[in-house]
């Protein structure tokens, strides 16, 4: 088992806290509506081994799409009621979206849930992928998978908090841009909830 995958594993067994979850409020409790129901969803948090180390796996989400479109995001979704609870979910959307076979996972762990200003309670879930596959984005849903280096999304150096214009109000965020890949939102807060606790 190589260091970074090692620090993954400890990471996951090392237990969570409530006040571990996090939220797309985090950084703009005014935003925050009353009353709102959830919706359950699960997300891979996918690692695989490449020549460069340890990759993890993120998708470009269709332009198309009602919710977050264009955005990066992992593969995932919401609980539907034949699935094994958010475990369940994510493998079937990653099956889905990106053509990762569930065989070819091994479950790490889960997160902390983490709550989006468009009301799903998402929980990340935190895997590795067993051996290489080839991508294969579904279409319609998913206009691009690629991958980011362990090292740089485990960086919380590499973290920054941006703002932009929301509803006539400045809305702040996290962002880790990768090359072309603008990393934000809820995909880089979960992701910067990792490096923290991988650190």
């Amino acid at each position: 088992m190589t260091d970074r995958l090692s620090a993954l594993v400890r990471a996951c067994e090392a237990g969570w806290e409530p006040s571990d979850a996090s939220s797309d409020f985090d950084l703009n409790p005014d935003f925050r509506p009353e009353g709102v129901v959830t919706r359950d969803a699960g997300v891979l948090v996918a690692f695989m081994e490449s020549a460069r180390g340890l990759d993890l796996i993120l998708t470009m989400r269709s332009s198309a799409l009602k919710h977050h479109p264009g955005q990066i995001a992992f593969p995932g979704g919401k609980v539907d009621p034949d699935d094994d609870g958010v475990i369940g979910a994510a493998l079937r959307e990653a099956h889905e979206e990106v053509g990762l076979d569930p065989g070819n996972v091994e479950v790490l762990g889960t997160m902390p849930f983490h709550e989006t200003i468009t009301s799903f309670r998402v929980t990340p879930v935190v895997a590795r992928v067993k051996a290489p596959f080839t991508f294969r984005a579904e279409p319609g849903e998913v206009a691009e998978v690629f991958r980011v280096p362990f090292d740089h999304v485990m960086n919380p150096a590499n973290y920054m908090v941006e703002g932009r214009m929301f509803r006539g109000r400045i809305r702040r965020y996290y962002t880790v841009p990768y090359g072309p890949y603008y990393i934000w939102g809820a995909t880089a807060r979960m992701l910067r909830v990792l490096a923290d606790r991988v650190q």
